[in-house]
């Protein structure tokens, strides 16, 4: 690793500190690195860069934030094959598995070549009107499809592989990856589902009919819904951070995507111990 990338939330005090203590160690070993435009200017780094443009840039990309800041990154790293280091400076942080207790220690061994990856499954999300592609997003945790704080119940008319499915009833529906399974799927009654299966999560939010349950698939398949309801205000959100209107007669598709996302484990830490932590499994 000679080439490092640092994305920072930029609104966190404490992200600014260790972005700076870590730009200094990096320098230190003669490592290249490279930051945000408007974080290097309180840091005083000489270089910015667009965020956007950095995952070409470089061999690895440290997050210094929470899970959102990890998923902001996701979209801009898109289809370049760079390994993620998320540094958990925020809450709940499944995806920023890794403590700053950790950070140097973890680095040494990443710099040197020992470490291991995640691989982790995207989904590319279009939207289609009158036959048209409007908008086409990559998501690595969901696309949720919700109704207005005052509209009625939604219709939404779901088939797979071009097989009808159901008409849901109900305030929205969720469709996520296994890496989303411990997000807002969860949340809505969802399993959880280990993130390397491949496979893809419906889950219903709030269901008119109370026998609809969350169906996993295998993420060969394509998924369309198409918004049989009208006059009512529904939206469409993406990874909790894009939000677009889902017109009546819109149709979403989902796919897996090409790409995949490449996270760095954390040593000494799986997956199960991820969820006894965060979830506070066990505790009384």
């Amino acid at each position: 690793m000679k080439r490092i990338g640092i994305i920072t939330k930029p609104n966190k005090p404490e992200a600014i500190e260790v972005t700076k203590g870590l730009v200094g160690w990096l320098g230190e070993r003669k490592i290249e690195v490279f930051v945000e435009t408007r974080v290097a200017s309180v840091i005083d780094h000489p270089h910015g860069y667009d965020r956007n443009t950095i995952p070409s840039l470089v061999d690895m990309v440290i997050i210094l934030g929470g899970d959102g800041t990890l998923l902001s990154a996701a979209r801009a790293i898109g289809d370049k094959d760079v390994p993620i280091l998320g540094v958990n400076l925020g809450g709940l942080g499944f995806l920023t598995a890794i403590t700053l207790d950790e950070l140097y220690t973890l680095l040494e061994r990443v710099i040197e070549g020992d470490y291991k990856t995640s691989i982790r499954t995207t989904l590319n999300v279009s939207v289609h009107r009158d036959g048209e592609k409007f908008h086409q997003y990559r998501v690595l945790n969901d696309v949720a499809i919700n109704k207005g704080a005052l509209a009625r119940i939604i219709d939404l008319e779901t088939s797979i592989d071009g097989k009808y499915l159901t008409t849901f009833k109900a305030d929205g529906l969720i469709i996520s990856t296994p890496t989303g399974s411990t997000g807002y799927s969860m949340s809505a009654g969802g399993p959880i589902v280990y993130p390397r299966l491949h496979s893809v999560i419906i889950t219903p939010i709030c269901p008119h009919t109370l026998t609809n349950r969350p169906l996993i698939l295998p993420d060969e398949v394509t998924i369309r819904v198409i918004l049989i309801s009208r006059n009512e205000d529904v939206f469409l959100t993406l990874d909790g951070q894009v939000g677009l209107a889902f017109e009546p007669g819109s149709m979403l598709e989902i796919r897996k995507a090409d790409n995949f996302v490449s996270l760095i484990d954390p040593p000494h830490k799986d997956y199960f111990e991820v969820l006894r932590t965060k979830l506070k499994w066990g505790e009384r």
